[in-house]
């Protein structure tokens, strides 16, 4: 495996653990850019939960790992996260910045960590 090819992987991985760690931090602060809000605690831990939680694991897992299927899976969850996106974003018009920012961002992600 070439050390461009590392570095992107684990460039990928540690960006999905910053953007977990940062709603867990901040949950409030995605209200704006994803269009949720929580309406209570309740909300704010699904929040922190989901899009926190589950975003650093599925960073770290491929640290831990060190494996290479394990960016791969991580490939497959961008793609699978990104075609449920194109297909909501069809279904319920909704061609918002935000969202295609997103979309561009897990396409990338994905390609990239299932190419490599």
């Amino acid at each position: 495996m070439s050390s461009i090819t590392s570095f992107l992987q684990i460039l990928i991985a540690i960006l999905t653990i910053v953007l977990g760690a940062f709603v867990i931090i901040r949950p409030t602060a995605i209200y704006n850019f994803t269009g949720l809000s929580a309406n209570g605690v309740r909300g704010i831990t699904e929040i922190r939960a989901i899009f926190g939680g589950l975003f650093v694991a599925l960073g770290a897992a491929p640290l831990m790992l060190n494996a290479p299927a394990a960016y791969k899976m991580l490939g497959i969850v961008y793609i699978g996260i990104a075609v449920t996106r194109i297909g909501s974003m069809v279904s319920e018009p909704c061609f918002e910045r935000s969202n295609l920012i997103s979309l561009f961002s897990e396409l990338i992600f994905g390609a990239l960590l299932l190419l490599l």
